[in-house]
């Protein structure tokens, strides 16, 4: 707990840390019982050198900074954080040997923290050798983490230390990376992936500003769309014609209409025609709609339920994204128009991953809303994972009293152990003292903006706990259901399950009873999965598993029904069971004793389960869905009114045309390929991009210029910026094949998703890529795709982006989307600055000192060096992004309000200033990013 006088200034105090420290060869005299305010430290850390191995390990340099002015930092003492990258100590073999030796010499040594020894979790401590580190020095540590690290996501957090046996408080942590240093930017030498700059996207943003039609306007882009010249005035308070069976979708319009304006104006007709024919081929097109604006109102007709609340979205689109800034009360002028519209798939969806960090149900029911707008259908709902459960299961109270919750608990008697950095995010009771007391203090003095990478999210930000009670749950379905967006509920068995395998665990050592238990105690198999568990894997050899599955599927079937929400598809997980299969569950006593399974293969007894598992999810959904890893293509097993979600098709891992191969042979799919549909993974090679890349880089290009049935035009280049070539042997779909293809799906998974607003800028606006490609029958072929592309940036710039700054959720408080604000590109030749941006009808500004921005309306003579930013219709800006900005160099004098980057931040001095680097002297340099 923090008393007031610290908590009001911790932010500052933090800002200013590095003022005090100077570098001393001796330990000053301190008291064997002193030891330094947690507060008074700060861990930075930076990648070194990626070019010691290939892909083995780099040296990684993190620097204890103690700024206590009285106490030394000796020995007795464990420091807490976690790393998506395990550090090479802990590794076996000859990189381990060297790593730990590395340690050794510095008199420290790093293993895993928790009792299970599972996880991304890490103690640091000293040895009997350590050399204290003194009041005010700054001591670098060297340690060998595994593989490569090229983004600031990808760097250690939640760092926290304990003196003896007290408890653990926050040390404040800082994480560098300079995209000037290849050294720190190229993973291995086959990375040839150039890092994002002004140059590089002044070469890319090719889009000139053209004039939209009303057609191009909407997102996505309807089948047709007329405008008939003039325009009609509707208000919250126009007349609402509408049956009594669309209720529910003019209350829906009536409430967004309110929003924007609150006056009365034309009448408003909705209506049902179950034989409409929207593209005219003989045959009623579900969804459809067609929408028309008339003097005498506007009229709205659909082929169904959802085709009308389409036609409501194309309408909320029309209306001006100034009316939405002001929402006044009178009328607003929408365009006299008809507009024609249905879909190109049934299946429209958004995988959000709520168990790697939580998200409150507000935050779910704002993408329910953005996705309505943007006509998808489609909630994917993954609320299990290894980190974390996040439903209410009556009856098993365990699942949400320790599996929903993290906390600093070595023997996790409590909860599950800290992951991904976070926590209880910046609450209490997680066995963390002095966590900052706001956002603003976790990112070190300045308030995080979440347009890329802040600091805050090292510095514990982030719901690690958190659930949802069966009244949420049911209050999340029931509006989806209002939206028309079904929701597939993921329950992930039988790997990434260790939230729940942990949760009966503590169940049956408070009770003694094993109905629901979901391994063998006596199982000697040794497996360690893609996030280092090594105790996430059900068993499937004893009913109790199966007695576990029922009781879930019979509760969240009956959330469904009281909801009055259709269950449909139920989704099974499936994905990354830890290998080798051949250690599947080969030392279980109970498998070998179960006539079922005696003698059956690691992968034979993987297919009973998931025969099984599958069977009992359709108990109570008519259909279920799973990843790829479910039913290889490659081998027999094929389950039941199944389809799989194939996403492993990185370019030259072999799983490329796995989605084509399923399709051609019947069986059902859902596309959701790594490649173009991860939201999560980073926008581009910038290190200040949130995000995983071990796919590839995705951005709104990747999403738009997807092509569903050739998936392979995208395949051009390698992960890593490489030429690629498809290879000819690849199954390509059949015409038969094509009517396989339910849909595709985008995936938000939450391993960097740490706030809501990173999960937007995360999501926007590759969403409306993905919107556009599932829902546009036109699917531009590549020969189209360029000219497409030029349009969908204006579309952007002058008409989505403007919407989104503004967007108020039907029915929820607040507005406006946190869409990521595209860096402008610039150069400068001759003192004269150029610059574009990718997006045109967004705002460009420039600067020369940091502190005075001004329009930029065309070039301009700026001198050698400027900053550039992008500004949207809120006000809010992009990152900085220095144009001919050079690197700080030791001993050079610099004036008022130069500009130079250091360790990849952009600072300007605030009067001459010499000496130190701009890090250790916030006196003489202010930091701009």
């Amino acid at each position: 707990m923090k008393t007031p006088n610290r908590s009001a200034a911790a932010a500052t105090a933090v800002a200013a840390l590095a003022a005090t420290f100077t570098v001393a060869s001796t330990p000053l005299a301190a008291s064997a019982a002193c030891a330094p305010d947690a507060r008074d430290l700060l861990m930075t850390y930076q990648p070194a050198d990626h070019t010691v191995t290939d892909a083995s390990y780099f040296p990684a340099r993190l620097t204890l900074a103690n700024g206590d002015r009285r106490c030394a930092l000796a020995g007795g003492w464990t420091m807490y954080f976690s790393s998506v990258r395990q550090p090479a100590a802990v590794l076996t073999g000859a990189a381990g040997d060297i790593a730990r030796k590395q340690l050794a010499d510095q008199g420290l040594s790093v293993a895993r923290a928790d009792r299970a020894q599972s996880g991304d979790f890490y103690a640091l401590k000293p040895t009997a050798t350590f050399r204290p580190v003194a009041p005010g020095e700054r001591r670098t540590i060297d340690m060998n983490i595994e593989l490569w690290a090229t983004h600031k996501t990808d760097g250690p957090a939640g760092w926290s230390i304990a003196y003896g046996d007290g408890k653990p408080r926050w040390v404040p942590s800082k994480t560098l990376l300079d995209p000037a240093d290849p050294k720190q930017t190229k993973a291995f030498s086959g990375d040839v992936r150039p890092v994002q700059s002004a140059a590089t996207r002044f070469a890319e943003n090719t889009s000139g500003k053209r004039q939209l039609t009303l057609q191009q306007r909407i997102l996505p882009q309807p089948l047709s769309a007329t405008a008939t010249g003039g325009t009609v005035r509707i208000g919250g308070s126009s007349p609402i014609n509408a049956a009594a069976a669309l209720r529910g979708e003019a209350g829906y319009l009536r409430s967004a209409l309110r929003d924007v304006a609150k006056g009365g104006g034309a009448p408003i007709s909705l209506r049902l025609d179950p034989k409409l024919d929207v593209d005219r081929d003989g045959k009623a097109d579900a969804e459809g709609y067609i929408l028309t604006g008339s003097g005498r109102g506007v009229e709205i007709v659909g082929t169904d339920r959802a085709g009308v609340l389409y036609g409501i979205q194309t309408l909320r689109q029309l209306i001006p994204a100034t009316a939405y800034q002001v929402a006044g009360t009178g009328t607003v002028a929408v365009p006299r128009a008809t507009v024609a519209d249905a879909p190109l798939f049934g299946y429209r969806g958004l995988h959000i991953d709520v168990a790697r960090h939580f998200e409150t149900k507000e935050t779910v029911k704002k993408f329910l809303d953005l996705m309505a707008f943007t006509k998808m259908n489609r909630l994917h709902f993954g609320v299990t994972n290894d980190e974390g459960w996040r439903v209410e299961i009556p009856g098993l109270p365990e699942l949400t009293g320790f599996g929903s919750k993290r906390a600093l608990d070595l023997p996790e008697k409590n909860a599950l152990h800290q992951g991904f950095g976070s926590v209880n995010d910046l609450g209490r009771g997680d066995g963390i003292a002095g966590k900052p007391g706001d956002e603003k203090e976790a990112n070190l003095g300045r308030t995080p903006a979440y347009q890329g990478f802040e600091q805050s999210m090292s510095n514990f930000v982030g719901k690690g706990s958190g659930h949802y009670s069966v009244r949420d749950f049911k209050e999340i379905l029931a509006y989806a259901t209002e939206r028309h967006i079904e929701v597939v509920p993921e329950f992930n068995f039988p790997a990434h399950a260790r939230a729940a395998v942990q949760s009966m665990e503590r169940r049956y050592q408070r009770t003694k009873d094993d109905t629901y238990r979901l391994l063998d105690p006596a199982d000697t198999s040794q497996h360690v999965s893609v996030q280092y568990y090594n105790d996430n894997l059900v068993n499937p050899c004893i009913p109790s598993t199966y007695a576990f599955l029922t009781k879930v599927v019979t509760e969240v079937g009956k959330m469904y029904a009281d909801a009055k929400a259709p269950l449909n598809r139920f989704h099974l997980g499936g994905d990354e069971p830890p290998g080798p299969p051949p250690g599947w569950w080969s030392g279980s006593p109970a498998c070998q004793k179960n006539p079922e399974t005696a003698g059956k293969s690691g992968e034979q007894l993987a297919d009973l389960f998931f025969t099984k598992w599958n069977g009992i999810a359709q108990k109570v959904a008519k259909t279920t869905a799973g990843w790829e890893d479910v039913t290889d293509p490659t081998r027999d097993l094929r389950l039941k009114n199944f389809a799989p979600l194939p996403w492993q098709n990185v370019w030259g891992w072999g799983r490329e045309d796995w989605a084509y191969r399923f399709a051609n042979e019947g069986t059902p799919v859902i596309l959701a390929h790594a490649t173009n549909l991860y939201m999560d993974l980073a926008y581009n090679k910038d290190p200040d991009e949130p995000g995983y890349y071990w796919a590839a880089y995705v951005d709104e290009k990747s999403t738009f210029t997807y092509q569903p049935f050739n998936v392979y035009a995208n395949a051009t280049e390698t992960r890593w910026g490489g030429p690629f070539t498809p290879d000819p042997n690849w199954v390509k779909l059949t015409e038969a094949g094509k009517k396989n293809i339910l849909g595709l799906e985008a995936q938000l998974w939450a391993e960097n998703g740490k706030t809501p607003d990173i999960r937007e800028y995360q999501a926007y606006p590759k969403l409306l890529g993905v919107a556009e490609r599932a829902w546009n029958r036109r699917t531009p072929g590549t020969a189209e795709m360029l000219a497409a592309w030029d349009v969908f940036n204006n579309t952007l710039g002058q008409a989505t982006f403007p919407l989104l700054s503004f967007y108020k959720p039907v029915g929820l408080r607040g507005k406006g989307v946190n869409y990521r604000i595209p860096l402008p590109g610039a150069k400068i030749s001759g003192g004269m600055l150029t610059a574009n941006v990718r997006n045109p009808g967004l705002a460009i500004e420039y600067s020369t000192d940091g502190v005075r921005w001004r329009p930029y309306t065309g070039p301009v003579r700026v001198g050698p060096t400027a900053l550039t930013r992008t500004r949207s219709a809120d006000g809010r800006t992009s990152r900085i992004s220095p144009v001919g900005v050079a690197a700080w160099q030791s001993g050079t004098t610099y004036q008022a309000g130069a500009l130079v980057t250091h360790q990849g931040e952009i600072f300007t001095a605030k009067g001459t200033s010499t000496g130190q680097a701009p890090d250790l002297s916030p006196r003489s340099w202010h930091l701009l990013q």
